[in-house]
């Protein structure tokens, strides 16, 4: 099955963690369970969705290498350093998700007064709102509306954050989260040119949520190979 939907020319990237027991030592180790989905259904591909779950007993930069050789096209990511090395192959494109750093500001304007990171989210939302109404269109379509509407909100967004990153301590968790959106920024934008990039990683996220519910129910597996 990884091998059918690496011959796709886009795919998403995941991975969460997989407690293991360790025996000898009366506790469980962490590894990790890698999820590599298909799904084009949002921009009316004919492709059927797909998910392959790989795992691996720890979650260094080289298992999605060896997971992914041979993949030739976009590959849907969330921030995580270990799929760097994909992107730097002439093969793989990165985009990176948009909920990621949706998330980040949400925590902070939740928890309290912060008018940047509500400010953020409101710019957010308006991409995702964009987003609601393309759904289902096909790329060129989804990507004429992207032009139009969402191009010139991200070209007001990066200098608006580099500006607030300049007015702030780059000790906060404010300032963690603009970095994380600007050390991103050209994967961030990528959907906008290409209406077959979903504007985050949701679909294979959705996609390891029955393996949280796992954890809490199995509490752990057996063994590495167990685990596989």
């Amino acid at each position: 099955m990884l091998e059918i939907i690496k011959a796709s020319p886009r795919l998403f990237a995941d991975e969460t963690t997989a407690p293991v027991l360790d025996p000898g030592r009366g506790q469980t180790k962490t590894g990790q369970i890698w999820a590599y989905a298909r799904d084009d259904r949002p921009w009316g591909g004919a492709d059927p969705p797909a998910v392959v779950y790989r795992y691996a007993p720890d979650r260094k930069g080289e298992r999605p290498l060896a997971h992914l050789a041979g993949f030739t096209g976009i590959l849907q990511v969330d921030g995580y350093a270990g799929y760097a090395k994909l992107g730097r192959s002439n093969t793989v494109v990165l985009a990176f998700c948009w909920a990621h750093v949706r998330r980040r500001f949400y925590e902070l304007a939740a928890a309290g007064p912060a008018p940047i990171a509500s400010e953020a989210l409101g710019r957010i939302t308006d991409l995702y709102r964009t987003e609601t109404e393309i759904r289902g269109l096909d790329p060129q379509a989804r990507r004429d509306v992207r032009q139009a509407r969402s191009r010139p909100i991200l070209a007001a967004f990066e200098p608006w954050l580099r500006a607030k990153l300049d007015l702030i301590s780059h000790k906060t968790k404010l300032a963690e989260a603009i970095r994380y959106a600007l050390t991103r920024w050209d994967g961030l934008c990528r959907f906008v040119d290409d209406g077959r990039i979903e504007i985050d990683n949701n679909i294979v996220e959705r996609s390891i949520r029955p393996l949280a519910l796992t954890r809490k129910n199995a509490l752990f597996a057996g063994s590495d190979g167990g685990a596989e």
